[in-house]
């Protein structure tokens, strides 16, 4: 009888794909902001308040996720892992600064999904902004505060927003920072 592979909960946005609102920001702005210039989660907090409505309105006049590039080396790390892990992508689609716009999220994060990973299983795609409630054995994330409970692993992948969380915060939670899908692949396919 085969072995039962350990649950891999994989965040979506800033973990497998490339900032969403860096894009769409600067198309908006007419701006060529880097990602390295922000330290807050929320990018979209840099639309001046008298344009947020206009923004938000702007934000799904195409797919956001249509060419938006994967973090370099997430789908060959991906596929490695997935011989060795049960992957569930779990990601929120509930944007914070516009909740009621973000139903349209659900069906681009999911088209993004099947097109770019389609080695993936749809069926474990799990889209909520209460992760704390999925369980699993490992969990990747870039925002540290979905990093919480008795999951086994937790990792932090680095991104702009989490730079400043220092090595006593990680370890005070049980929570390790990676910084590659390379290191991702080190840690989980050599233990």
């Amino acid at each position: 009888m085969a072995e039962q592979k350990k649950i891999l909960l994989v965040d979506f946005d800033d973990t497998i794909c490339q900032s969403v609102f860096l894009k769409k920001v600067n198309d908006f702005l007419g701006t060529d902001y880097k990602i390295e210039q922000f330290k807050e989660y929320l990018i979209d907090s840099i639309v001046p308040e008298d344009r947020r409505k206009e923004f938000f309105a702007s934000f799904f006049e195409t797919d956001p996720y249509e060419k938006l590039p994967l973090i370099d080396g997430a789908k060959e790390a991906l596929k490695k892992l997935s011989k060795k892990y049960d992957i569930y992508v779990c990601s929120s689609c509930v944007m914070l600064n516009s909740p009621k716009s973000s139903a349209r999220l659900f069906s681009s994060k999911y088209e993004y999904l099947i097109k770019n990973l389609p080695f993936l299983d749809p069926k474990k795609f799990i889209f909520t902004s209460s992760k704390q409630l999925v369980k699993g054995d490992v969990i990747i994330d870039d925002y540290f505060s979905n990093l919480k409970g008795d999951i086994e692993q937790k990792f932090l992948f680095d991104s702009y927003h989490n730079k400043e969380k220092t090595e006593e915060e990680l370890k005070a939670r049980g929570v390790r920072r990676v910084k590659s899908w390379q290191e991702v692949c080190d840690i989980l396919l050599n233990e």
